[in-house]
Order: structure tokens, then C-alpha cells, then sequence
């Protein structure tokens, strides 16, 4: 069974750092764009950023631009999402996601396979 978990969330200070992760399981996905969105409360689900299979491209929103980092690890299965200088505004649920054989657009949620349970990231001013 294909399976995704993130971890690496928590509660942390304006400016300060957190490093999620994705770790697959069920299949290899070093084959896969994979995604990362966030959704706040009363939110929809927003498009992070996306990586590439062999993370060489990545594209980010604009508001995570210069401040998140994702790379990916494929002998693990794992993908990464170095969030620094970190704001109020960045306070949400995190999740990963695979993104359809097919394509499609990369920052629309309806475009992803298998997703992730989440994980909360807290960010205090």
C-alpha cells in the first residue's frame, strides 16, 4: 500500500527553522514529481512547492521564494522541505504528495495522486 508521511513539524519563533520530511513507502517514487502544499485553517490547500524526480528542477510560491529549500533523497525514498526565516503567515498543515502519471498542473491539488497525513507547522511572532 502506497503510503506518505511527513514529520518534522512543530512550534517555533518568528525567524526560526524547521526541516519537514516526506518518507515513502509501498512503491519507489524516484520516478515522481513530488509536491508539498499547506493549508491554514479556513484555507484551502496551497501549492508549497515541487520537485522534480531527480531534483534537478524545483519551483517554489512566491511568498516561500528565497526563505524554503526542497530537495529530495531518492536511495531513501524521502523528500525534504527546509523552511527558514519562518512567519506567522507560514502557520499551517504541511503535506507531500505525488503527482499524477498523467501531469497536469503541478501547483493544483486535484493533479496529485497520493497524499500524506500532514504535519502541523506553528510558527509564533
Amino acid at each position: 500500500q502506497v503510503q506518505l508521511v511527513e514529520s518534522g513539524g512543530g512550534l517555533v519563533q518568528a525567524g526560526g527553522s524547521l526541516r519537514l520530511s516526506c518518507a515513502a513507502s509501498g512503491r519507489t517514487f524516484s520516478r515522481d514529481v513530488m509536491g508539498w502544499f499547506r493549508q491554514a485553517p479556513g484555507r484551502e490547500r496551497d501549492f508549497v512547492s515541487v520537485i522534480s524526480w531527480n531534483g534537478k528542477s524545483t519551483d517554489y510560491e512566491g511568498s516561500v521564494k528565497g526563505r524554503f529549500t526542497v530537495s529530495r533523497d531518492n536511495s531513501k525514498n524521502t523528500v525534504y522541505l527546509q523552511m527558514n526565516s519562518l512567519k506567522p503567515e507560514d502557520t499551517a498543515v504541511y503535506y507531500c504528495a505525488t503527482l499524477r502519471a498523467e501531469g497536469g498542473s503541478y501547483t493544483d491539488p486535484g493533479g496529485y495522486a497520493y497524499w500524506g497525513q500532514g504535519t502541523q507547522v506553528t510558527v509564533s511572532s
